[in-house]
């Protein structure tokens, strides 16, 4: 059975954008105005997906006057490296 936070995380990630989004974040934090000029979508649409994002638990964001920083919390990321190492074996054996 698959933990609910899990199921959050898998959820999160299963949109490319949310995974590019995740990988970025993983390199340094960045304002939610970059976030958008990297994938060239509206601030609508990327505050859709830091929304997604935090409430996986994946990212945080700190707010700095009117800027919204987004940072990565690796922590669930790990929680599902674990899930997913119970398959391991299937990839090594073969």
């Amino acid at each position: 059975m698959i933990p609910r936070d899990l199921d959050d995380v898998l959820e999160a990630l299963a949109n490319k954008h949310r995974r590019e989004m995740v990988y970025v974040l993983g390199l340094q934090p960045m304002a939610i105005s970059q976030l958008a000029a990297m994938r060239d979508l509206s601030l609508p649409a990327i505050h859709k997906h830091v929304k997604v994002l935090e409430a996986a638990g994946l990212i945080r964001r700190e707010i700095r006057w009117r800027t919204h920083v987004c940072h990565l919390d690796p922590g669930p990321l790990a929680r599902a490296h674990e899930w997913l190492r119970h398959y391991e074996r299937f990839w090594t054996d073969r």
